[in-house]
């Protein structure tokens, strides 16, 4: 259970309790639209006990001789932050630690925001960080965000800046040691239709206990943000900044475990787009989607909880086989598409089991859309997408785009979805792969049945073993004729 926090503190409150807080002491360094993060404190009164400096270094020639010139050459972006926060933080050790560094916890904030401009014509995001003790001479912390402002109003967007800086800190000092009340408090007098949050990140000494890829998920969890991604070093990163001007191919699925079967999906699937005549396979991501449906289990009283344990033994899975995760509230597909396809104009590749063709084509899915399953199509296939088909075995018949039957009266939509090259089979398979279901190699693993290692690659079964995850018991058992001829249902899982 999340704990709650004290809903009656509000911004003018955090930021006088701040200030009057003779400990707490530090700079601001803002660009771009964070203008309001100090004037928040100055409006609260007492400021002189919390602000050592306040600066803008807005001009990019200025900004550049203060923080240096950073290779990506963008002034929003988390170089550029991390920038700041060392340059600010430096000067204040290297100015006041002598004078108050034995009573004093210093901070230093920055953000780079760009907000909503005259014409209303770009993207309105931007990064905010703050560098921190918990007590005076220790070491310092890092919580570093990405936010996507999304009032219509420049001045709404600046108003909403700075409660969320303000939010931050105070965070940072009183609810540092509780990681889920530290990220809802960020919302603190926000909406969620104001504000994104798709990245957040932990480090230093006080935040050795949080594992970030978590917090990806509470970000998707509490409705911060759609999506969140991480690398398969682990780190969260900022979509826009991994898929941004690449052509991307993602697989969703439940990866409990990652099979064979799912890993001949990916690579056969992938080689297909790449060999697509309007896709440059140099500039290619691969994504592995996570969608927070297939990360919760229904329990004994039949309410949807994620298994968090669960959900990381997934990932340190998939991040051992180098993969990037996309985790994701996107249920339907076409709302993952059109997610990407705002940070990428590139061709888009989507590689599925047969079963989840049947279901996009499935009109009950699409009954809270006006427009029903065109609406829907409309969105998935009018931009530049492609989806890939995995077979699936059925009753010994190998079914595939081929042998798919839609309702007789999408039969027409569906040929010209075939002919325009908006969805294909996918070709050279391994056919082995199709007598194998997820949901029975996970049973073999649970029961410690002989010779389940066969069915998933190498690196998988030895960090299963090793961990002892999905249940897993070194139990001998009589396992070698064990049949998986079950239906080939649960492929794209």
């Amino acid at each position: 259970m999340v704990p709650t926090q004290n809903t009656d503190i509000g911004t003018k409150q955090k930021a006088l309790a701040i200030n009057l807080d003779p400990q707490i002491y530090g700079s601001f360094a803002e660009i771009g639209a964070g203008q309001d993060v100090a004037a928040n404190f100055f409006k609260a009164g007492a400021a002189a006990g919390t602000i050592a400096k306040t600066m803008s270094a807005y001009d990019m020639t200025f900004s550049d001789a203060i923080y240096g010139v950073q290779k990506t050459r963008r002034y929003v972006s988390e170089p550029r932050l991390i920038a700041m926060l060392e340059r600010e933080y430096g000067l204040l050790i290297e100015r006041l630690a002598e004078q108050r560094g034995n009573t004093t916890t210093f901070f230093a904030f920055s953000d780079t925001m760009s907000a909503l401009n005259y014409h209303k014509t770009n993207d309105s995001h931007g990064w905010m960080g703050v560098r921190f003790q918990l007590e005076p001479n220790g070491e310092f912390n890092d919580v570093v965000l990405h936010v996507k402002m999304l009032d219509n109003d420049n001045n709404l967007q600046q108003q909403a800046i700075g409660v969320l800086g303000v939010n931050l800190i105070y965070a940072c000092y009183y609810y540092h040691d509780n990681p889920q009340l530290f990220l809802l408090s960020l919302m603190d007098e926000l909406s969620k239709d104001r504000l994104q949050i798709d990245m957040i990140r932990f480090e230093g000494p006080n935040f050795k206990k949080v594992d970030n890829r978590l917090m990806s998920l509470h970000l998707v969890k509490y409705g911060f943000s759609d999506a969140a991604v991480f690398g398969p070093d682990g780190k969260n990163q900022q979509p826009s900044e991994v898929l941004y001007k690449k052509h991307i191919v993602v697989i969703r699925g439940r990866f409990r475990p990652i099979i064979n079967v799912h890993l001949d999906m990916l690579n056969t699937g992938v080689k297909q787009f790449m060999a697509e005549p309007d896709v440059d396979a140099n500039n290619v991501v691969v994504i592995t989607e996570l969608t927070l449906q297939s990360l919760k289990e229904r329990n004994a009283d039949e309410t949807a909880e994620i298994d968090e344990k669960d959900f990381l033994d997934r990932v340190d899975i998939l991040c051992s086989l180098g993969q990037t995760v996309l985790i994701s509230n996107f249920h339907e597909y076409y709302k993952l598409v059109s997610y990407l396809s705002k940070i990428t104009i590139l061709k888009l590749g989507v590689v599925l089991g047969f079963p989840n063709l049947e279901y996009i084509f499935s009109e009950e899915h699409y009954k809270d859309l006006p427009g029903g399953i065109l609406e829907s199509f409309a969105t998935l296939f009018s931009r530049k997408v492609k989806l890939f088909i995995y077979p699936t075995l059925r009753d010994g018949i190998i079914w595939n785009c081929l042998r798919f039957n839609p309702p007789a009266h999408l039969i027409d939509l569906y040929r010209y979805l075939i002919a325009n090259n908006k969805i294909e089979d996918i070709h050279h398979y391994n056919e082995n792969n199709l007598h194998v279901q997820t949901d029975i190699v996970l049973q073999l693993i649970k029961q410690g049945v002989e010779g389940w290692e066969q069915y998933v690659p190498v690196e998988v079964a030895a960090m299963i073993k090793e961990r002892q995850l999905f249940g897993y018991t070194p139990i001998v058992a009589a396992g070698k004729d064990q049949v998986l001829t079950e239906t080939n249902e649960g492929t794209a899982n």
